[in-house]
């Protein structure tokens, strides 16, 4: 996905959202993406989005204490 905004004067930012953690009250929820190119290795691709929600998982984790 992608995060951004447009403004009113015409500037507008926008960014890829490759790690995405969205926590309420009690319950948390886990995203996690890869940037595919020419020369990337399916397999290694999807190990880096499990690390990535690792990271996420043990943050979230982490928080609950």
């Amino acid at each position: 996905g992608a995060v951004g905004y447009f403004s009113y004067n015409g500037n507008a930012d926008f960014a890829i959202t490759i790690r995405t953690l969205i926590a309420n009250e009690n319950k948390g929820y886990i995203q996690s993406g890869s940037g595919i190119v020419a020369d990337s290795s399916i397999r290694n691709e999807w190990f880096e989005t499990e690390h990535k929600a690792e990271a996420l998982l043990k943050a979230l984790k982490a928080s609950s204490r």
